[in-house]
């Protein structure tokens, strides 16, 4: 089996490894097999991938998109590091605004999937820390929404405390205050 998927303390985000193949000229992974990813409950095709380039701490979220734009991420740092996290905007699910982070490395080859219903955020721990993401539905500008990266209500717990964030993720209101 090429990928281990290991659940998580929220409902359908799973934090998956792929297994990795060495020999004497390097090394093979399998970053998506959609047999796997089905066997394990992930059935929605991606439909998108986005690719970001961020230096060391550079925050980069909360985001999400609402119905029917919703959209299920699978998350891949490509070469450095970041802390990476989804809170969980589900207003009828147990779990609503709980989060889970992870690190997630080049060096340690993992992957998140989040789920529809989740805000998704990161941290660039690194300089040239470049993040891939596929997506289970196209961006749409008017069903983007976020939270505020320190809503203090969800009291994440960002390895740093004076992040370089866009203006617009700045603006982003608390959880309290979305629709």
């Amino acid at each position: 089996m090429p990928f281990e998927f290991i659940p998580t303390t929220l409902d359908g985000v799973l934090l998956v490894q792929p297994k990795t193949f060495p020999d004497n000229r390097g090394e093979f992974s399998e970053l998506f097999k959609q047999s796997e990813f089905t066997k394990n409950g992930i059935t929605k095709p991606f439909v998108q991938t986005n690719f970001s380039i961020s230096r060391r701490g550079v925050l980069r979220g909360l985001h999400f998109q609402a119905d029917p734009m919703a959209q299920a991420k699978l998350v891949y740092v490509v070469s450095g590091s970041a802390f990476d996290v989804a809170v969980d905007v589900r207003k009828d699910s147990p779990f609503y605004g709980k989060w889970i982070s992870i690190t997630l490395s080049s060096e340690k080859r993992n992957m998140i999937y989040i789920p529809e219903g989740f805000a998704h955020g990161f941290l660039a721990l690194e300089d040239n820390t470049k993040l891939m993401y596929n997506c289970t539905a196209e961006y749409s500008p008017e069903h983007e929404r976020g939270l505020r990266w320190d809503d203090p209500t969800l009291n994440i717990m960002w390895p740093i405390s004076n992040p370089i964030i866009a203006d617009r993720d700045a603006q982003y209101p608390a959880l309290s205050d979305i629709e």
